[in-house]
């Protein structure tokens, strides 16, 4: 145990631990908030449609050469946030298959893009560290740091101030329309805040793993707390928890971090699974 000790603090007296810590936490701790709401809404497709389209729009950054890939996937994974919703009310397209032709061309376009344009010559490497996650949290920037951070700090601020709202809109659309809400428009604001976190995440468990870091730790909540506070205080708690739990293993193991963190994700929500069949749940 001392050895692991003293090997943990010999990590991170690197800056580029502390980043990747310090993003992953905040990460996790966004994507947990808008989970819920996105497994309780059933927009659980969103995230990993949204998830693709930030593969096609990595893909078109590194043909263009942009030393910060992030000021031209925020903006395009937005759009095609939008774009889903908006096409996903169309009576002529179903929602499922909106989601397919946005996400699907966008993953085919761009590794189409990465294979004939590309300079690297580890393009094999260059696609399994955006869709896995691979290392890149390890070479975040001071930068890259800040953005991501004050991305965090304006997703975590609009949950808080907006939360009856968004509960409203969660559970009850017709009602929330009633008493004045635009339910449209909130929809369309979380629909934003995922492809923020979508592009955030990027990062730490890359383009196809991001859905599990969205929805497991949502799931788990559910199988312990009945009340909706109760679950977002849980499932945002279990996800910093499991999201630096994960980087520390990777780190001491070696390990690719975002399938380590996925992984403990999975196994908490074993443990939470188990909980439920055991004690029925704790009920308030």
């Amino acid at each position: 145990m001392s050895a692991i000790f003293d090997k943990l603090v010999f990590y991170f007296e690197y800056p580029f631990v502390r980043y990747a810590l310090i993003v992953g936490v905040l990460i996790a701790l966004c994507s947990s908030l808008l989970g819920v709401t996105l497994v309780l809404k059933r927009f659980s497709f969103i995230g990993d449609g949204l998830s693709h389209v930030a593969f096609g729009a990595i893909a078109i950054a590194s043909v263009l050469n942009l030393s910060n890939h992030m000021f031209l996937v925020l903006p395009i994974t937005i759009f095609c946030a939008i774009l889903l919703l908006r096409t996903g009310q169309n009576t002529k397209i179903n929602g499922d298959a909106a989601m397919a032709m946005i996400s699907v061309g966008a993953l085919a376009i761009g590794y189409l893009l990465m294979n004939i344009f590309s300079a690297s010559s580890n393009l094999s490497g260059d696609v399994c560290s955006t869709l896995f996650g691979s290392t890149s949290i390890l070479t975040l920037t001071k930068m890259e740091v800040w953005f991501s951070a004050a991305l965090s700090v304006v997703v975590i601020l609009v949950f808080l101030l907006l939360y009856h709202k968004i509960f409203a809109v969660t559970f009850d659309e017709n009602f929330a329309n009633a008493t004045g809400i635009n339910a449209r428009r909130y929809n369309l604001l979380i629909a934003i805040i995922i492809a923020i976190i979508i592009v955030l995440a990027m990062n730490l468990v890359g383009s196809l793993l991001i859905s599990a870091l969205v929805i497991f730790p949502a799931l788990s909540a559910m199988r312990v707390f009945k009340n909706f506070k109760g679950v977002i205080l849980f499932s945002a708690t279990l996800s910093v928890f499991c999201a630096a739990t994960g980087i520390i293993v990777s780190i001491l193991a070696g390990t690719p971090v975002g399938s380590t963190i996925v992984a403990v994700d999975i196994f908490a929500f074993a443990i939470c699974f188990l909980f439920d069949k055991i004690s029925g749940g704790v009920r308030k």
